[in-house]
């Protein structure tokens, strides 16, 4: 509750115990075992802060912070303590809070979205589970994507297609880019490959993209002058520790990068606070942990504070701890030597109250009461006193779905950051690239088929071109030979025809010598026949003259 400009938590007896907002940006922890308390010490402050103009984030685990932006509900429970308290003459009256919603699965919020870029190599690995040196190969990768934008060409790592396309183009490249950025291993790639695709199979493709958060939209106050409050539903988040944890890691990195240097402001511009703190912590590298201390130590100066919610102090590194000025713890348990270990760890961590045994009064706390530490004026730790935690202003528990709907569709922020963005970035520019390698070689090819096809046809031409030579000549040799036959059959026709012309002028001349051989044998024969007389005379001189004239006449032609 907001009173005297002050955070009031509880009481001591007849005290008031306050933080005072100029000394909340020195963070503070909220410890104890289950079911003692400590969600409704969480809602105090957060409605506090909120009541003093200060924006506030709250990390949802279990579900049952979302209902602040409904006012409380009376209760017998609720009057006893009001009236216990003298909360009525304080001015406590039930009232809501302005709230925003927010999921990175988008199912219980507005989806709450940063880039592969934004998250960085460092916090992405831890997401991803690598070891360091595949976290030093994440590192090259991130450097090769900015050394790309810089020669203009769209490396942006936005989401995880746009890593993964990153990672095989590095892998592709691996033998080139290794000349300048030093070894790249494909067996470390490989591994990185598959823990992005692993995932992307948890929801991964929901948290990281656009519009990504911007936290300077978190920074703002109502109407009334009360800080927003944003939760974060975690219920199916904290399933995933690595991812839940490095979540808000990055939330506070990108506000301590943001933010410029504050000094000592009268409140904080921004306070947060991290259910299961635990987890922040549990298998952080080195590297890692350097990088939240050196958030949690510096971000003080940027006039944001950090409060962490865990059951034992010893979940938070000392380097952590020694950080908070505000610490309230609840009741611990102490059954087992280690349980006993840890209380009394806890109760030496406080400044001690001469009045009570503080490991005692700690082991022994009711619900609802805490040992609590804060920074006076001076930013001095007060001693450890035993309080009463006041009640929440708004409603205790779950939120229904209903009026948790319309929370989210009637926000400010539901237009802004509702619907996803998938702009151009690595991936696509990738995909132009790896296309237009793919048309070069396509070209290529279609090139040398080109070529291949026009040798092809031209040794076809020319063996047609041969064949049709080759053709032609036997053409040639055929109508030579049939041209010569001719010539020939036609020397011999001429021969023959000129024989027959001999032949015919001598069988001629024969015919006119015998012709005349018979007439000159019939005269002889009749001169002869009529000198001998008789038929015996005539026939004997007519056979007579008939071979006389053909001797005569057929040995002048052969003399002829």
């Amino acid at each position: 509750m907001y009173n005297e400009q002050k955070i009031w938590i509880g009481k001591s007896g007849d005290e008031k115990v306050f933080i005072y907002p100029s000394m909340a940006n020195r963070h503070g922890m909220i410890a104890g075992a289950t079911g003692t308390g400590k969600t409704i010490t969480l809602k105090v402050l957060a409605e506090s802060f909120s009541d003093c103009g200060v924006p506030v984030f709250l990390a949802d685990v279990k579900g049952d912070l979302a209902a602040m932006c409904k006012p409380g509900v009376e209760s017998e429970d609720m009057k006893e303590r009001i009236q216990r308290f003298g909360l009525l003459e304080e001015g406590f009256g039930y009232q809501s809070y302005p709230t925003n919603f927010w999921d990175v699965y988008a199912k219980m919020g507005l989806p709450l979205r940063t880039t592969v870029s934004e998250m960085g190599p460092i916090l992405l690995g831890r997401i991803l589970g690598l070891n360091d040196t595949q976290t030093d190969i994440l590192t090259v990768v991130f450097r090769i994507a900015d050394d790309k934008l810089a020669e203009d060409e769209n490396m942006l790592l936005i989401d995880t297609k746009d890593l993964r396309s990153m990672l095989q183009y590095v892998s592709e490249n691996a033998k080139e880019l290794s000349l300048k950025y030093g070894n790249i291993s494909s067996q470390s790639l490989g591994v990185i490959i598959r823990s992005v695709m692993a995932l992307e199979a948890e929801g991964a493709d929901m948290f990281f993209g656009e519009p990504a958060l911007n936290i300077r939209d978190w920074l703002t106050v109502n109407q009334e002058g009360k800080g927003t409050i944003q939760v974060l539903d975690c219920q199916q988040l904290i399933h995933n520790p690595n991812m839940y944890s490095t979540f808000l890691l990055w939330m506070l990195s990108e506000l301590f990068e943001m933010l410029p240097e504050a000094g000592d402001l009268d409140k904080p511009k921004m306070v947060f606070f991290f259910d299961e703190a635990h987890l922040l912590f549990d298998s952080a590298s080195k590297a890692l942990m350097d990088k939240i201390e050196q958030v949690v130590k510096l971000i003080r100066s940027k006039g944001v504070g950090i409060f962490f919610i865990t059951q034992t102090p010893r979940d938070i590194p000392e380097g952590v701890l020694s950080q908070l000025g505000t610490k309230i713890q609840h009741a611990l348990r102490a059954y087992t030597p280690g349980e006993q270990k840890a209380c009394k760890a806890a109760a030496q961590s406080f400044r001690e109250n001469p009045e009570f045994d503080t490991y005692e009064v700690l082991t022994n706390l009711g619900i609802g009461e805490a040992l609590v530490s804060v920074l006076d004026e001076e930013g001095i730790p007060t001693i450890v006193k035993k309080c009463n935690i006041l009640p929440p202003q708004s409603q205790m528990g779950a939120l229904d779905d209903e009026t948790r709907t319309s929370q989210i569709e009637t926000s400010y922020l539901n237009a802004k950051y509702r619907d996803l963005v998938d702009r151009d970035s690595a991936y696509e520019f990738l995909q132009r690239l790896q296309e237009d390698l793919e048309d070069a070689q396509r070209r290529e090819e279609e090139e040398k088929q080109r070529l291949k096809e026009e040798e092809a046809e031209k040794k076809k031409r020319e063996k047609e071109e041969e064949a049709a030579r080759k053709a032609e000549e036997r053409q040639a040799a055929k109508e030579e030979a049939a041209r010569k036959k001719a010539e020939e059959a036609e020397k011999k026709a001429a021969e023959k025809a000129e024989q027959a012309k001999k032949n015919a002028v001598k069988n001629a001349a024969k015919g006119v010598a015998s012709s005349t051989a018979g007439t000159v044998g019939r005269e002889f024969g009749n001169i002869l026949g009529k000198t001998i007389g008789g038929k015996f005379g005539k026939k004997l001189g007519g056979n007579l003259g008939a071979s006389l004239g053909r001797g005569i006449i057929g040995t002048l032609f052969k003399l002829k």
